[in-house]
């Protein structure tokens, strides 16, 4: 659990700190850092989904000989 905490933290801290740099603007820096994560985490959750489907296809075909 802390691994995940410590890497949340440095998740959040380079989105502000890159969207600071682009932007020049803390607050759209800060909102910027906790959307995307967020953002990112429903695309996972699509990707994950996507990618076991493929697997299964990819393995139905041996699974019939």
């Amino acid at each position: 659990m802390l691994k995940t905490l410590t890497f949340a933290l440095m998740h959040f801290s380079i989105a502000f700190t890159v969207a600071y740099l682009l932007t020049g603007d803390m607050l759209i820096g800060g909102l910027i850092a906790l959307v995307e994560p967020a953002v990112n985490t429903i695309g996972y959750v699509f990707h994950e989904k996507i990618w076991q489907r493929l697997q299964q296809q990819k393995l139905a075909p041996s699974a019939q000989l």
